[in-house]
């Protein structure tokens, strides 16, 4: 299989566009990417970790989200492939990189490949406990969203499962932070936001109820409640119903490239 029979056509902004513009498209689409664009020619990719390092800075003072530019936050973890390359070959390059891949044609964009277009795709074997991140890193729900966002940027990573004792109660994903971040820079004042953000706790902006698979779960049958839910990752738990791991797109990828 060759990568132009999966490639999806990327969404685009324009590095001139602001990160509130950006975001609302992310909503809208329920994408955690978008290709960057400028004068007709690719400058990068606009991912929603990006944005919740940039909208979370200290450098950027107090300015909301209208007014920063996508060109602050572009990411250049891609790599480049052609119509013709393999889709296993993209799937190591995946692995090795991390990001997506960018296909390329007499130097226009003509695709992408995300992990989506790889779950989509491919047949998936084994079992959720088998490709599952083992120990995942959590947070408590009085945790500070601060806190747990420098956690995510430090170890490149898109969700947190919320932990109370030893149940599971909730989970928060980079594209919460996100949000969060927005929403302080655009509605409170400058000079309250620093001491505002850090009273801001995972309890308010966490997710709770959240969707599970057990260690028996097939891969595939995770990977397609991902696809259909749009999410990025799912806790695993035993049939205990002990949280023992979180099975993501990227790790279902590890495991197809091993």
């Amino acid at each position: 299989m060759e990568v132009k029979e999966i490639m999806a056509e990327p969404l685009a902004v324009d590095k001139s566009d602001t990160i509130s513009h950006a975001l609302d498209m992310m909503d809208k689409k329920g994408t955690r990417r978008l290709l960057v664009k400028h004068d007709g020619k690719m400058l990068g990719i606009l991912t929603m970790r990006n944005l919740t390092k940039e909208l979370g800075t200290r450098k950027k003072g107090s300015k909301p989200a209208s007014s920063l530019h996508v060109a602050t936050a572009v990411s250049d973890n891609f790599v480049k492939v052609l119509p013709e390359t393999k889709v296993t070959d993209v799937i190591t390059l995946l692995v090795k990189n991390g990001g997506i891949a960018v296909v390329v044609e007499n130097d226009q964009v003509v695709g992408w490949v995300t992990p989506n277009e790889i779950l989509r795709n491919n047949n998936i074997a084994g079992f959720a406990g088998e490709v599952m991140q083992k120990n995942p890193i959590v947070a408590g729900p009085a945790d500070r969203v601060s806190h747990v966002r420098r956690i995510m940027l430090d170890n490149n990573i898109g969700r947190v499962p919320i932990v109370e004792g030893d149940k599971l109660v909730g989970i928060v994903t980079e594209k919460d932070i996100a949000k969060a971040m927005r929403s302080f820079r655009d509605l409170v004042e400058g000079s309250k936001q620093e001491s505002r953000i850090k009273n801001l706790i995972v309890e308010d902006i966490m997710k709770m109820g959240v969707k599970t698979v057990y260690t028996n779960t097939s891969a595939s049958d995770a990977a397609k409640i991902m696809l259909e839910e749009n999410y990025g990752g799912l806790p695993v738990v035993n049939l205990e119903g002990h949280m023992v791991g979180l099975i993501t797109r990227r790790s279902i990828i590890q495991g197809m490239a091993e």
